[in-house]
């Protein structure tokens, strides 16, 4: 029996002996740099059991242009209405010519002014009569007055030494109103007042005497009216003597000036 020899797969190379098999796998081994690289699969990240919503930041720039519109719409409306406003008002002053109601001090009489104290200087009682005449002007050409009551208060050196009232009245264009008013007191005195008091007394100039009016008033124009607006009307530079006797002292007005003030109340505070 004859052993054969099969000649090998490979072919010679420039007429060479063919190598194994063997050794093209033992070469092929030994030098991993001739042999083709293998692809990785890229990483696909497992998806999560429970899934994050995407987040929504376009909705926010959008909410935040909205405020922003809406902030500026509003404040273009405000400034518009406050244009219009004062247009408006323009207008009325130039074609009305508002001014504000005056009001005089004619005649103030001093009936009675007793300051007496007890032996032991532990109470000090005053009582006051004071006899008053007003004048109220209405100056526009278009306005009219309506007056509520009056509430009159006389004080000397911050201390109130008469009270009284006016009714109510109305005053109408290129009107003048006079009127009478009484104001009294009768009322026990502290320390501190008293000292004050008796020492504006005993002055030789007189006693400085002020006067406070407090009302509300509304104004009408044509058919158009407005809501009571508080005012208030304060009279300074009146001088008084202490009258002797049963006879009254006339106090002397011709200094006196009256300034009229709008009270403007917001919420608790009255400006």
């Amino acid at each position: 029996m004859t052993d054969r020899v099969y000649p090998s797969s490979k072919p010679t190379t420039n007429g060479g002996a063919a190598v194994p098999a063997a050794a093209t796998t033992a070469a092929a081994t030994a030098n991993p740099s001739n042999t083709k690289p293998q692809l990785r699969q890229p990483y696909r990240p497992q998806p999560h059991p429970h899934p994050q919503p995407p987040h929504r930041r376009h909705r926010r720039s959008n909410c935040h242009c909205n405020f922003c519109c809406c902030c500026f719409w509003s404040i273009l409306i405000i400034l518009a209405l406050a244009l219009l406003a004062a247009i408006a008002g323009a207008a009325v002053y130039i074609l009305y010519r508002p001014h504000r109601p005056e009001f005089t001090l004619t005649s103030v009489r001093i009936a009675k002014l007793n300051l007496t104290t007890s032996s032991d200087l532990s109470t000090s009682h005053l009582t006051t009569l004071f006899n008053l005449t007003l004048s109220s002007k209405n100056p526009n050409n278009h306005l009219t007055f309506s007056y509520e009551p009056f509430a009159l208060s006389l004080s000397s050196s911050d201390v109130q030494i008469g009270n009284g009232s006016i009714p109510a009245f109305t005053s109408g264009t290129k009107n003048s109103t006079f009127f009478r008013s009484i104001l009294s007191t009768s009322q026990d005195l502290d320390v501190e007042s008293v000292k004050s008091l008796r020492s504006d007394l005993r002055k030789k100039t007189g006693v400085a005497l002020k006067l406070q009016m407090d009302t509300e008033v509304k104004v009408a124009m044509g058919k158009l009216k407005s809501k009571k607006v508080g005012i208030r009307v304060t009279c300074e530079g009146i001088k008084g003597a202490v009258p002797k006797g049963k006879s009254p002292s006339v106090a002397s007005v011709a200094n006196t000036k009256c300034k009229v003030d709008l009270r403007i109340k917001i919420w608790k505070w009255t400006f």
